[in-house]
C-alpha cells in the first residue's frame, strides 16, 4: 500500500468533478449549500449555524491531521461549484483498507451524476494509487436513497451492523455495509464505470 500518497496533496478530475483537497479555501463556500435538515438526517449530526458550520470544519481538518481520514470538496466542473464533500476514512494501513463516505452534495447537486463520478475517482486512485485491498461502503438502514448510490456502484452488500452509531438525538442506528475488494475491481470498473474508463 502507498500510504505516503495519503500525506501529499490529492487532486482527481474526469469530465464531471474535480476533487481537491479539504482545507483548500474554497471550503468556505459550503456555507452555500450545507444548511439543510435532509443532508443531515443519516449523518449522526447536524448543521444549522455558522457555529456548526465552523465545528465541521475543525473536525474534519483535525481528523485528517490525526491520519484518521483523507477528506475532499467536491466540484461540479460544469458550473465550477463546490457541490459538496467526501472522504476517505477508516483508513488501516495495516490491513489496507478504508471507507469511502461522509458524502453529502448540496440539494442542486443530488441526482445529477456527480456522485457516479466522484466514486469513480476516489475507486480508481484508491485501489490502482494507494493500493487499497478493500474499500466499503455504509448507510443508514433507513436511507434506501444512499444504498441504491451504493449498489449502483457495484459493491457486494456484506450485512447489516445494529447500534453502529449513535445520532445527534441520542438514539441507536442501524447502518448496511457494502464493499468493493481489489480482486474484483478491474471487472466492477469494466461493468460500472464504462463511461470514465
Amino acid at each position: 500500500m502507498n500510504s505516503e500518497l495519503l500525506q501529499s496533496e490529492i487532486i482527481l478530475e474526469n469530465e464531471k468533478v474535480l476533487l481537491i483537497p479539504f482545507e483548500n479555501e474554497r471550503n468556505i463556500e459550503l456555507k452555500e449549500i450545507i444548511f439543510n435538515d435532509e443532508i443531515w438526517k443519516y449523518m449522526g449530526m447536524y448543521v444549522r449555524n455558522d457555529q456548526d458550520f465552523e465545528n465541521y470544519i475543525q473536525s474534519t481538518l483535525k481528523q485528517k491531521a490525526d491520519g484518521i481520514c483523507y477528506p475532499f470538496l467536491i466540484i461540479d466542473k460544469t458550473t465550477d461549484s463546490v457541490a459538496g464533500s467526501t472522504r476517505y476514512g477508516y483508513i488501516n494501513h495495516g490491513s489496507e483498507k478504508c471507507e469511502i463516505g461522509w458524502t453529502w452534495y448540496g440539494k442542486d447537486f443530488q441526482g445529477t451524476g456527480l456522485n457516479k463520478a466522484c466514486k469513480y475517482e476516489l475507486l480508481h486512485f484508491g485501489f490502482e494509487q494507494i493500493q487499497f485491498r478493500r474499500i466499503q461502503f455504509s448507510a443508514d438502514l433507513e436511507n434506501e436513497r444512499s444504498q441504491r448510490a451504493i449498489e449502483n456502484l457495484g459493491a457486494l452488500k456484506e450485512g447489516l451492523f445494529r447500534n453502529n452509531y449513535i445520532d445527534s438525538q441520542g438514539n441507536s442506528r442501524d447502518d448496511v455495509y457494502y464493499s468493493i475488494i481489489l480482486e474484483e475491481w478491474k471487472n466492477t470498473k469494466r461493468d460500472y464505470f464504462g463511461e470514465f474508463v
